[in-house]
């Protein structure tokens, strides 16, 4: 009974970022933009910090929050509007100038507030161990919302995610499907980054992911199995967190990394033969 206490929540929690980040995984290797999440997460930490430093608001309160999802969606439509406009950068060197700046800008803002190191902690790891029922019971409902819109727009999603050019020739509004597509999954990624941190979030949209794509390309069987492989990464790294008194996030991204490499290692042998 102890050991259900202890990792219930994040168990269900691990399970909820999954079944988000893993189908948004999927999208975002078709796109080739790996490093969105990390770029929508420090974007989303500096309007926060904006918020904690101008205004007075704590770091974790419902003004933060706002601040921070408005800054993604700022970004949302700069990247949506790059891609299209520029296409001579490549969307990556983009998103990779925009975390290095907007990491700068952070790293600034931390230095002049209180508390620097905390938030740079938080940030980074998380606090899966001590999600509580509110905080998981409303993020599942903003993340259903967002997995409906996923579902509803899946087609024009999908078409630009397996070739931007050929959508562009076919005369979709490439612009407002890519604001509307960075735009959920700024909230997605806002969201989790409070949940379970950084670290845990990158692991989660790209290990589950790159292992379904190893296995199959077929996007149904993807989905199924970066959502295996995510559900049961994530049990096993929390008893092992629990076993030997590690941090959770680390374990658990551990374990993906160790299902990754099984799974390739199978794949080559399997390939071999």
């Amino acid at each position: 009974m102890n050991l259900v206490s202890m990792i219930g929540l994040p168990l269900l929690a691990c399970v909820l970022l999954c079944l988000i980040l893993g189908y948004l995984g999927l999208h975002v290797l078709k796109r080739e933009v790996i490093f969105i999440d990390i770029a929508v997460a420090q974007i989303a930490a500096l309007g926060a910090l904006m918020a904690h430093i101008f205004i007075g608001v704590a770091p974790d309160s419902i003004p933060a929050l706002l601040s921070g999802m408005g800054a993604t969606l700022f970004a949302a439509f700069f990247f949506a509007l790059t891609r299209n406009k520029a296409s001579q950068i490549p969307i990556e060197a983009v998103i990779g100038i925009t975390y290095a700046l907007s990491a700068s800008a952070a790293l600034f803002l931390i230095g002049k507030g209180t508390g620097g190191h905390t938030h740079v902690q938080e940030m980074l790891s998380g606090g899966l161990l001590w999600v509580k029922t509110s905080e998981l019971l409303w993020t599942s409902a903003v993340f259903a919302f967002v997995g409906a819109c996923f579902g509803l727009f899946r087609k024009p999603f999908r078409r630009i995610s397996d070739g931007y050019e050929d959508a562009v020739a076919a005369g979709m509004h490439v612009i407002v499907w890519d604001f509307l597509f960075y735009s959920l999954c700024g909230i997605v990624i806002t969201l989790s980054v409070k949940l379970a941190g950084i670290v845990v979030t990158f692991c989660f949209l790209i290990i589950p992911a790159t292992t379904s794509a190893i296995i199959s390309t077929r996007w149904g069987i993807r989905l199924l199995i970066a959502w295996l492989a995510g559900i049961a990464s994530s049990a096993a790294g929390l008893l092992f967190s629990q076993r030997m008194d590690f941090s959770a996030g680390v374990c658990v991204a551990l374990f993906l990394g160790i299902t990754l490499f099984a799974c390739a290692v199978w794949k080559w042998t399997t390939r071999t033969r």
